[in-house]
């Protein structure tokens, strides 16, 4: 057998072990194999590489029919060998022809790849390039290597457009913070059909080492809005039966019981093909709509007024939705508002901001990994991002660097947004009472201090342009949508305060 043969058959013999192991897992019980191609006869013998290749070929495009992407991608998991991996990989990607759920299961695999490095932030790691040029990403290398067995061609212009639609889609879903919102827009099924664009271009080294990012921060976008849809749901149904309730709400007329919401497994439903899955999501959205329309059913369990408890600013007056692509129609130019010359209230607020920066990062650096986006707040859930979370967590805040500069820009962005929220609220639940100066002051500083904050984060963007600097960009604008979305509201709150 020439050493081709020898190769491939490997590649083949790697696949066929992790199948044989899978569907033993999935039907609980030995699978019939084909007589010649268990690992025995393969390891033992020299076979004819003609007919033990072709063979394998058959048995093999066989069991692609009968393994769903869904099941190879809970079939990976830490414990999985990386070369089985890379053997998978090299089987997909390598495949003449190719099918939707080959491209599907080569993402998963590559998405696997970039998020089990065989060293601890081996793709993080970039040298620099000698002739000034912008250095191969470490990951693409290794995907290269695993992939080509000679010149890499380069990506076509079309090719390096599409790529960069998936820093569009990506920036559009960070500004989400509401699940029903983020299922409505469609942004999954955009980018499932971007990657179906790609045709066989899906299956460069280059694009599977661009996408591979991309699925970690978008997976890690829509668990964080699940979640915390499905936690603010958990929450009420709990306030429900401790007041002796058992009915939540209706979805379609029927009735969802506590019981029925304690049942709600989150890992279960996110760990099964989003297609299978899709009409799941949607209960769970339909769920929690049901229960924002019904105020008086959630003051009622919650033992609250009606604009106090913690599901009822889960949302904080928010659309959920991301900004329109293109600009409204003028408005009349708004009313200035002055930031207060008292240095007492503005000491204090800086106090105040401090501290909650502190929880903040005390709670991100402590929580689950899975719900460190989650911070819960006295009368909301504040959703941070990914970029966000990890500046929190970030250990060179001190550096005279560009990703410290963001990194303390996004910290500081976050905190103003925390405290707006928060003052929003209270100036609104104390509009009529005299307590409610103290948290106009308060808002009147913010506001100032947010400017201030936006005018440095321009500064930030001005800098930006290096070496893998565009994700940063992204993140940067996604929470300075968030600070002018509340700044809009601190000023409408302080309109109907002062009228």
């Amino acid at each position: 057998m020439g050493e081709d043969s020898k190769w491939e058959l490997a590649i083949l013999a790697t696949v066929h072990g992790f199948y044989q192991k899978l569907l033993q897992d999935y039907f609980a019980g030995d699978v019939p194999i084909p007589a010649g191609l268990d690992l025995e006869a393969l390891s033992g013998q020299q076979p004819n590489s003609g007919a033990t290749l072709d063979h394998m070929h058959r048995w093999l495009q066989l069991l692609d029919m009968a393994i769903s992407p869904a099941m190879v991608r809970a079939a990976l998991t830490p414990d999985t060998d990386p070369e089985m991996a890379e053997g998978l990989l090299r089987y997909f990607a390598r495949k003449p022809l190719a099918s939707d759920a080959d491209r599907d299961k080569t993402d998963l695999i590559a998405t696997f790849l970039y998020r089990n490095p065989r060293v601890p932030g081996q793709w993080e790691r970039r040298g620099y390039a000698l002739d000034g040029m912008l250095p191969i990403p470490p990951f693409e290398i290794a995907l290269t290597e695993i992939l080509s067995d000679g010149e890499v061609p380069p990506l076509s212009a079309d090719v390096m457009q599409h790529l960069a639609d998936f820093d569009i889609l990506r920036a559009k879903a960070e500004v989400f913070r509401d699940f029903g919102a983020f299922l409505e827009s469609r942004l999954t099924q955009q980018v499932r059909d971007l990657k179906r664009s790609l045709a066989q271009n899906f299956f460069h080294p280059a694009v599977l080492a661009y996408l591979a990012p991309f699925n970690v921060a978008f997976g890690r976008k829509f668990d964080t809005l699940f979640r915390t849809a499905t936690y603010e749901i958990k929450k009420f149904a709990e306030s429900v039966e401790q007041r002796g309730g058992s009915i939540v709400a209706q979805v379609d007329g029927v009735d969802v019981t506590v019981e029925l919401v304690a049942a709600m497994d989150e890992n279960e439903i996110l760990g099964t093909d989003y297609s299978v899955s899709l009409e799941r999501f949607r209960r769970v959205t339909k769920l929690k709509k049901s229960l924002e329309l019904q105020p008086k059913m959630r003051a009622a369990a919650a033992g609250v007024s009606a604009v106090t408890g913690p599901f009822v600013h889960g949302r904080l007056a928010d659309s959920g939705r991301p900004a329109a692509s293109t600009k409204p129609p003028a408005a009349p130019p708004k009313p200035a508002i002055p930031p207060t010359s008292d240095p007492r209230q503005i000491t204090l607020e800086e106090t105040k901001l401090r501290s909650v920066e502190e929880a903040i990062r005390a709670w991100v650096r402590a929580a689950n990994p899975k719900l460190r986006e989650i911070v819960p707040m006295t009368s909301f859930n504040l959703i941070l991002t990914v970029a966000e979370a990890d500046a929190f967590c970030a250990d060179y805040l001190d550096e005279d660097s560009f990703r410290a500069d963001h990194a303390r820009i996004l910290v500081r962005v976050v905190t103003i947004v925390a405290r707006m929220s928060t003052e929003i609220e209270e100036l609104k639940r104390k509009r009529l009472t005299p307590a409610a100066k103290q948290h106009a002051d308060s808002l009147m500083v913010l506001l100032a201090a947010g400017k201030t904050a936006q005018e440095n984060a321009e500064i930030v963007l001005a800098a930006a342009g290096g070496p893998g600097q565009r994700e940063k960009i992204i993140t940067l604008r996604a929470s300075l949508q968030k600070l002018e979305e509340r700044s809009e509201l601190a000023e409408k709150a302080l309109s109907d305060y002062s009228s």
